[in-house]
C-alpha cells in the first residue's frame, strides 16, 4: 500500500483538535444522473444490505439501479432547497454553530468539520483535510443518536479505512451514541412543546425512528433497543402516558421483515380509527432529509388521511435549534477531555522558540 505524503507543516505549529460530524448523505442534485452514483455507493455498502455480495450485485445493477434513480430524484426535487439539500444544508449550519459554541468555552485549537458517509464531502476527504491544518486528534461524531450497524458501524468503517492510507495517523475517539444523553432528550422534547404551544396538542404523538431488517436485532444489533430508550425518556419529559404515544419504524426497502411496527401500518391503522390529529416526530434524526421531509410529511399525510384520519402535522427535526446546539457542544466537550488543554500564549512562544533552536525554519 502507498501511503499519503504527509502535509507540510512548520516545526513549532500548535497542534489542533479536530471534530468531525458525519451524517449519511445525499445526492449532488435532484436529478436520475446525481442520485445513481450516490445509490450506487450507499446500497453497495455491505453493511447496509447483508446479502451475499454477487446476488445482490446482480440486483443492484440488473434492476435496482436502473429503476429507483429516476423515483428517488422526483423525490429529492419535492424537497430541495434553494440552497440545496436539506441535509447538507442543516449539516452545515450545525458545524458552523458548533465552532461558535465551542469557541465560546475554550481557547485552545480546534477545528469543526463535516463528512457524509455517501456522497459529498466523503469521510476520506474531510480527514484528509484535517489534517492539513495539523490536527493530530479527531472527535468522529456519527449524527446518529442511536448505534446501528448499517449506520454508524458505516462511520467507523470508512473512518478506519482512511486512517489506513495515512502515514502519520492522528489519535481518534468516536461517539458510539448519544440516544439517552439528557441535552438531546430536553431539545426533542423543547422542540415539540414549542410546536405544541403555538398549534395545539394531538391526540396521538407518533415517534417514527429509521428502520432496520429484522435478522439485525436477531444478530445482536442494539438499535431497537436504543430507540424504545429514546421513545420512552422523550414521553416522560413531556408528561405523555402509553395511550398518548407510539414508537413506530420508518424506510422499510425490499421484501425482508423489518422491526416492527412499521410507521405506515401505525398511520393508516390511526386513520381507520378516526383519529382527530396526530403529530409525527423523528427522534432518530437530527438534521431534515429525504426520510423526514418527503416520506413523513409528505407520505405519511397522504397514508394517515386516506384512511380517515384527521389533522396531520409534522414536527421538524432539531435542525439549528440552539438548545440541540449547545447539547452538541457539551456531547462534544464530554467526550474532548484531556485533548482540549489550554495553551498560553507564553507556552507557544516558548515551543516555538525551542523549535527554532533545534533547527527548524521560520
Amino acid at each position: 500500500m502507498a501511503y499519503q505524503i504527509e502535509p507540510s507543516i512548520p516545526h513549532g505549529t500548535p497542534a489542533k483538535t479536530g471534530i468531525l460530524l458525519v451524517n449519511l448523505g445525499t445526492p449532488d442534485a435532484p436529478t436520475a444522473a446525481a442520485v445513481h452514483p450516490y445509490l450506487k455507493e450507499f446500497l453497495s455498502d455491505p453493511r447496509v444490505v447483508e446479502i451475499p455480495k454477487f446476488i445482490w450485485w446482480l440486483i443492484l445493477n440488473g434492476v435496482i439501479l436502473n429503476t429507483r434513480p429516476k423515483k428517488s430524484a422526483a423525490k429529492y426535487a419535492s424537497i430541495w432547497m434553494k440552497e440545496g439539500s436539506p441535509l447538507r444544508v442543516y449539516t452545515e449550519k450545525q458545524t458552523l454553530l458548533l465552532q461558535g459554541y465551542l469557541g465560546d468555552r475554550t481557547r485552545a485549537p480546534f477545528v469543526v468539520d463535516y463528512a457524509m458517509s455517501y456522497g459529498n464531502p466523503s469521510i476520506a476527504l474531510a480527514m484528509k483535510k484535517l489534517k492539513e491544518q495539523n490536527c493530530q486528534r479527531i472527535l468522529i461524531v456519527p449524527m446518529y443518536p442511536q448505534y446501528a450497524s448499517s449506520s454508524t458501524g458505516t462511520v467507523f468503517d470508512l473512518v478506519f479505512r482512511a486512517l489506513q492510507k495515512m502515514r502519520s495517523v492522528p489519535a481518534v475517539r468516536t461517539v458510539r451514541n448519544f440516544h439517552d444523553n439528557y441535552g438531546y432528550i430536553k431539545a426533542l422534547a423543547n422542540n415539540i412543546n414549542d410546536y405544541w404551544m403555538k398549534h395545539g396538542r394531538p391526540e396521538k404523538l407518533v415517534m417514527s425512528f429509521h428502520g432496520v431488517p429484522q435478522y439485525t436485532l436477531e444478530k445482536g444489533d442494539f438499535y431497537h433497543c436504543e430507540c424504545h430508550k429514546t421513545g420512552r425518556l422523550l414521553a416522560q419529559e413531556l408528561g405523555l402516558s402509553p395511550e398518548q404515544y407510539a414508537i413506530s419504524f420508518q424506510s422499510r426497502f425490499g421484501k425482508a421483515e423489518w422491526i416492527k411496527p412499521y410507521t405506515t401500518a401505525t398511520l393508516l391503522e390511526l386513520g381507520k380509527q378516526k383519529t382527530k390529529r396526530v403529530d409525527v416526530v423523528c427522534p432518530g434524526f437530527v438534521a431534515d432529509c429525504l426520510e423526514t421531509l418527503e416520506e413523513i410529511a409528505m407520505e405519511g399525510k397522504e397514508d394517515f388521511q386516506h384512511a380517515g384520519g384527521g389533522e396531520y402535522h409534522y414536527i421538524p427535526c432539531l435542525n439549528e435549534r440552539g438548545d440541540w446546539i449547545l447539547a452538541l457542544t457539551n456531547l462534544v466537550l464530554d467526550n474532548l477531555q484531556g485533548w482540549l488543554i489550554e495553551a498560553n500564549a507564553g507556552e507557544l512562544e516558548q515551543g516555538r522558540l525551542r523549535a527554532l533552536a533545534m533547527g527548524a525554519k521560520k
